[in-house]
């Protein structure tokens, strides 16, 4: 449950009456939801805790714990009843005015409720995304970025500095290759004959880059596109800057921006792989063997170890990242996030190893792995490949779904498991779509509150609840605590499946609560009840990167 102040006077009462039922104050005071309706409203196993120590059954510490509260004076303001069940849970029943209380406290903070949770800020660099301009960005790719995104966003809301990182891999074989693709395009365009390498890249988004290469140069190279290392050397540039600024506007669509573009390529032509592979030699973490050059990462805890310059004296993609995560290290940033993809688990030894060798401490490093994700169709799934261009990309997913669908399906299941998403339920405009069903909860409360017109001034709290109130109220209550332990365990996820019980609980308040046209106290309650829904929803679509509309 979440902590103050909505919840500060339950927790410090309880406190007050467990050190003088044991003589001593509990080291924590935990608050939970009741085990079952009919319970109370919340529960605490204080007793539980405290029993070994007191060397007393907790049913016991309990009983005197709820008749201390139950005479405590201070209890009177918020406490309407309290039962012991079980072993020792103290189930509480919480008074109309604490309900009142918190409801207005909740709809005056707006989308600001739980913010600013984090005990000490941190500066973060958050890298996420990072494929390589060989291509449009695919599915697999739009998890990352919405993963990414949305912890970014969730970071940002406890009070850290977050800055977001793109790496470029702009170096090395694959864009070579991805240069030549876009030359016998050209070629083509030209009317020459040309073949895309057999390993090339073959997807109709090469044939546009040199439509407009051509539109840009002419035929200045249609003889010598493929053979003359200037026409090469043009072509994968070139491709390369259209390719990302492609990447870019598709990620700006999806409402995900990085602050920083980091080029591989920087590194290599200004000699810091080769640079940083040498320090590494000289500090011993690294050797050479049957003409390579191996990093000693199993001295950091790697399995083996790895390939630093392959015996053609050609660097590996860890050379590199041994020179980029060296530099990211030496900005100063508390903490650096690393989100990557499904085949690059083994990489988290690795990086921390190069920390580590780096002298760095390499528990400032933090890689999350975003698993894979398949697109459903009729319950079948579509094939991806971006070599053969049958991939679905980013674009074409938003086209068919939505960039709100898009952002929500993409993160509700945690990123550490395989995502199955299912297209046909995701273009449902209906309440089975889950984040149709958030967004509706959102657009029913714009509704009332239209309708109710300017608030009203309540004499004091209505003198009973439904059900449906209390369920509400306790889960606005719930907020700052779920949304601490979706940034805390780095699951956005979390935060939807928060919104998804917010709104299932304000939909049944919407059905059972008449708001407008109520006795004053009663209205004026229910109209912050749906003040506060709506800044919460507001706030837990917000991190999502999902908009929330006050009409559909």
């Amino acid at each position: 449950m979440a902590d103050a102040p909505l919840l500060e006077p339950i927790r410090s009462a309880l406190a007050g009456a467990a050190a003088a039922a044991v003589g001593a104050e509990p080291p924590a005071v935990p608050l939970a939801p009741p085990a079952g309706p009919g319970m109370g409203d919340i529960a605490s196993p204080v007793a539980m805790t405290l029993a070994k120590a007191a060397r007393r059954p907790p049913r016991e510490i309990a009983e005197s714990i709820a008749a201390r509260l139950r005479d405590d004076a201070g209890a009177a303001g918020w406490l309407a009843g309290v039962e012991v069940a079980g072993p020792g849970f103290l189930n509480m029943t919480l008074a109309p005015a604490w309900f009142a209380a918190a409801a207005s406290q909740v709809a005056a903070a707006g989308d600001g409720h739980g913010a600013g949770a984090a005990a000490t800020p941190q500066a973060i660099l958050l890298e996420f995304v990072s494929a390589n301009p060989t291509g449009p960005l695919h599915v697999g790719h739009a998890r990352q970025a919405a993963y990414g995104d949305a912890l970014a966003r969730l970071l940002a809301f406890a009070g850290h500095r977050v800055t977001r990182e793109y790496y470029v891999n702009d170096w090395g074989r694959q864009m070579r290759l991805f240069g030549a693709s876009v030359a016998a395009r050209y070629a083509q365009e030209c009317g020459r004959p040309a073949e895309v390498p057999e390993d090339g890249y073959h997807g109709d988004y090469v044939a546009a880059i040199a439509r407009t290469l051509r539109e840009e140069i002419g035929d200045r190279h249609a003889d010598d596109a493929t053979t003359s290392p200037e026409a090469l050397e043009l072509f994968a540039a070139r491709g390369e800057e259209l390719m990302l600024a492609s990447i870019r506007g598709e990620l700006a669509r999806f409402r995900v921006t990085h602050d920083a573009y980091f080029s591989e390529r920087s590194l290599h032509r200004a000699g810091r792989v080769r640079a940083g592979v040498a320090a590494l030699e000289e500090a011993g973490d690294a050797y050479a063997e049957e003409g390579a050059v191996w990093f000693r990462t199993s001295a950091y805890g790697d399995t083996k170890d790895r390939v630093l310059v392959r015996s053609d004296g050609e660097p590996t993609y860890l050379a590199a990242d041994v020179a980029y995560h060296l530099d990211k290290a030496g900005r100063g940033d508390d903490l650096l996030i690393d989100v990557l993809g499904a085949d690059h688990h083994g990489y988290i030894a690795r990086l921390r190893a190069v920390l580590a060798a780096g002298g760095h401490d390499p528990d400032a490093l933090e890689v999350c792995v975003v698993q894979l994700v398949s697109l459903l169709e009729r319950g079948e799934a579509k094939k991806m490949s971006k070599r053969a261009g049958t991939v679905v990309t980013l674009g074409d997913l938003l086209d068919d779904i939505g960039v709100d669908a898009a952002r929500f399906f993409l993160v509700h299941r945690s990123h550490e498991t395989p995502l199955d998403l299912d297209l046909d339920l995701a273009r449902e405009q209906s309440q089975e779509n889950p984040v149709y069903y958030v967004q509706y909860a959102h657009a029913r409360v714009c509704s009332i509150l239209a309708q109710a017109g300017d608030p009203v001034t309540a004499p004091g709290p209505p003198p009973a609840l439904d059900p449906a109130e209390r369920a509400v109220v306790m889960r606005l209550a719930d907020w700052p605590t779920a949304v601490a332990e979706a940034q805390e365990r780095r699951a956005p996820h979390r935060v939807a499946a928060y919104l998804i019980d917010l709104a299932r609980d304000f939909h049944a308040f919407y059905h059972r609560c008449r708001v407008v046209g109520e006795a004053p106290e009663v209205q004026a309650f229910r109209l912050d009840v749906c003040r506060a829904t709506a800044g919460t929803i507001r706030a837990g679509l917000g991190l999502l990167g999902v908009e929330a509309p006050e009409s559909m």
